[in-house]
């Protein structure tokens, strides 16, 4: 998963380079502001990439004493920061440059170089959107696109195909707000479009910050799993009773369990210690994103005190 996860950002990483060297250039000559919104957009985007690459780089060290079950929660932080960057600077940016072009609005001279630009930029964002659509659809398997957002817990794949999305939705944006300036002669609408980026930016900013918060804290692992280590556990014939199964994501392929379980009364202590690691063992095959677990036995009195299970 992480090299499919690179394979993406720097298919991604490449485009906009490309991209924001073209709009700054067509908004240099022209005087667009919805194409000077969209340059910054793409410079935005470069830098998150490099963000959740070295995001991705930084999760690979191994355990320390500081952290001694690794650092894979570091990809979201870095995704985190991302949010934080298109919300800040991408969308205020954009924001500013449209009501300044909307109170002062100004002729766009040789609007021909922004359309050449427009379509180029579409074709380099739509190759890294269908690139970014393609390593989404091999992660979430059989779920919804929705769904697997929701229940994903590597979030460079999807964060890449929303800011790719978000950044075709400009273009499609800056083409209207330049082609109605042009056609009508209002040219604050070409203001009026960067306003709209800089919604578009806020919006894909505050819906990637809302994916990634659970994931920085400390999301569970998938239903499937937690249902699956209880049964699992269950079958056991030393089991009595599972008290909880409590689970947690600290990096996109490292899971934390840790399973409260209640042993048959008759089972000698040389029986519960080859049933726990049984346990472990079975799970961890089964389940291999499940790196570590945590077997806790209790009393039967003292299993009788836990509330409702909460996975």
């Amino acid at each position: 998963m992480a090299a499919e996860s690179r394979a993406v950002i720097f298919a991604a990483l490449a485009g906009n380079t490309a991209i924001a060297l073209t709009k700054f250039a067509a908004a240099a000559i022209t005087g667009s502001s919805a194409m000077l919104a969209e340059g910054i957009h793409s410079v935005v985007d470069t830098g998150n990439q490099g963000l959740m690459l070295f995001g991705l780089h930084r999760a690979q060290r191994p355990p320390d004493e500081r952290f001694p079950f690794g650092y894979g929660k570091e990809v979201y932080f870095w995704s985190f920061v991302v949010a934080i960057l298109v919300f800040a600077v991408g969308a205020g940016v954009s924001l500013f440059e449209g009501v300044r072009a909307v109170l002062h609005p100004h002729p766009v001279e040789d609007p021909t170089v922004n359309y050449i630009v427009l379509v180029l930029a579409a074709v380099f964002e739509g190759s890294a959107w269908w690139f970014a659509v393609r390593g989404f659809r091999r992660a979430k398997g059989r779920l919804g696109y929705v769904e697997a957002v929701v229940r994903a817990k590597d979030p460079t794949v999807f964060v890449v195909l929303f800011e790719d999305s978000a950044a075709l939705l400009g273009l499609a944006v800056a083409f209207a707000g330049v082609f109605g300036a042009e056609s009508t002669g209002a040219w604050w609408l070409d203001g009026a479009a960067s306003i709209v980026i800089s919604a578009i930016l806020g919006a894909t900013a505050i819906w990637l910050a809302v994916e990634t918060k659970g994931l920085l804290i400390g999301e569970a692992a998938r239903p499937s799993v937690v249902r699956g280590i209880r049964e699992k556990v269950g079958a056991h014939g030393c089991v009595a009773g599972i008290n909880e199964v409590l689970t947690m994501h600290v990096g996109p392929e490292f899971v934390l369990a840790t399973v409260s379980v209640t042993f048959a009364p008759e089972a000698s202590a040389a029986e519960v210690q080859r049933a726990v690691a049984d346990i472990d063992r079975e799970i961890r095959a089964t389940w291999p994103i499940v790196r570590r677990v945590y077997i806790e036995g209790e009393a039967p009195h003292a299993a009788q005190a836990h509330g409702p299970e909460t996975a």
